[in-house]
């Protein structure tokens, strides 16, 4: 699979190509990336080719999103389309002040959910600061789980407003679950989704309605999370994490029989986890964090691994794959 090539992101004019980087380890999520290590990550994805850029607010409370400004800095900027997202603010904390979370040495800021108009533009300008940039490509709804009619009543005309002044190139809402966001396919006009870990080799919780509904609309998927935050490269070992945690026992069997079948066929589970999102029509791109140079190329590596139609025969005789799952 090539994963420079290039389509179109639903009706906008943006074309993203295949893979994409993920910038949440790059904002410390579960480990610090030194900073020199993080910016030379972002720089080399520009000569490979690679044009798509994901970011938030929350990832490294402001870190990872002040990273990706100072890289891209000086950049043409049609060379890179660039995602963020709104529904945190970051209020300012002494470091003594700090709460633990996901993420590892995070700048010293509380997020705070806010998904009210006021609060998304608000958002808005402070990413634009960070970033260093006078418009934003994607602006996605970041995790409105318990703020659904906040969101759609807030967020989402904010988002449709700069999406009319041209200061947002295609609003979209970036989640951990597919339920809220086929909602939010009904009750709004929204271009693209992130779908974190909700359709993966082993999570197939979007193919139902999620997915089918997107095609209908011209919504394109993005894919985040596609080793379900670890699982699906490191493998089926004690402490792995699945969704954020220490997978439970019916993940760790589940990856066990993908290893089997991957081993049986010499191909890296990585490389059919990367690749098995894309052959779905709805699903635009897959943007696999990366903490290191090392990582990216890797990445790029997997995503080109040729792999032959009787692997993936073999997931779905496994009932690894659902039978309706499209496969590359």
């Amino acid at each position: 699979m090539n994963p420079l090539s290039k389509v179109r992101l639903g009706k906008t004019k943006l074309q993203v190509t295949r893979l994409g980087l993920g910038g949440a380890p790059l904002g410390g999520l579960f480990q610090d990336v030194p900073e020199g290590e993080a910016l030379a990550t972002i720089r080399r994805a520009l000569p490979m080719g690679i044009n798509l850029f994901d970011t938030a607010p929350l990832y490294g409370h402001g870190k990872s999103e002040m990273r990706m400004g100072r890289a891209l800095a000086g950049i043409e900027r049609g060379a890179f389309v660039l995602a963020t997202k709104v529904g945190r603010l970051l209020a300012p904390v002494s470091p003594g002040e700090l709460k633990p979370d996901e993420f590892d040495n995070p700048a010293p800021f509380r997020p705070v959910f806010d998904f009210s108009y006021d609060g998304v533009m608000r958002s808005f300008e402070a990413s634009l600061k960070r970033l260093n940039l006078e418009r934003i490509d994607i602006l996605h709804i970041h995790d409105p789980d318990d703020h659904y009619q906040e969101a759609i009543e807030g967020a989402y005309p904010a988002l449709a407003k700069l999406r009319r002044q041209g200061l947002i190139g295609a609003v979209g809402a970036g989640m951990n679950q597919a339920e809220m966001l086929a909602r939010f396919a009904r009750e709004g006009d929204f271009d693209c989704f992130l779908l974190a870990g909700r359709y993966t080799l082993i999570d197939h919780t979007g193919l139902k309605e999620l997915l089918p509904l997107c095609v209908e609309k011209h919504i394109s998927i993005i894919i985040g999370g596609p080793y379900n935050s670890g699982i699906l490269a490191t493998g089926a070992r004690p402490g792995a994490k699945f969704n954020y945690a220490d997978a439970p026992p019916n993940i760790l069997e589940k990856v066990r029989r993908v290893q089997q079948v991957s081993e049986r066929f010499s191909v890296p589970m990585r490389a059919a986890a990367l690749q098995f999102p894309l052959a779905h029509p709805a699903v635009a791109s897959v943007i696999p964090g990366a903490r290191s140079v090392a990582e990216l190329e890797e990445n790029f590596r997997l995503m080109s691994h040729p792999i032959p139609a009787e692997f993936w025969a073999a997931l779905r005789e496994a009932k690894i794959i659902p039978p309706q799952a499209p496969t590359p």
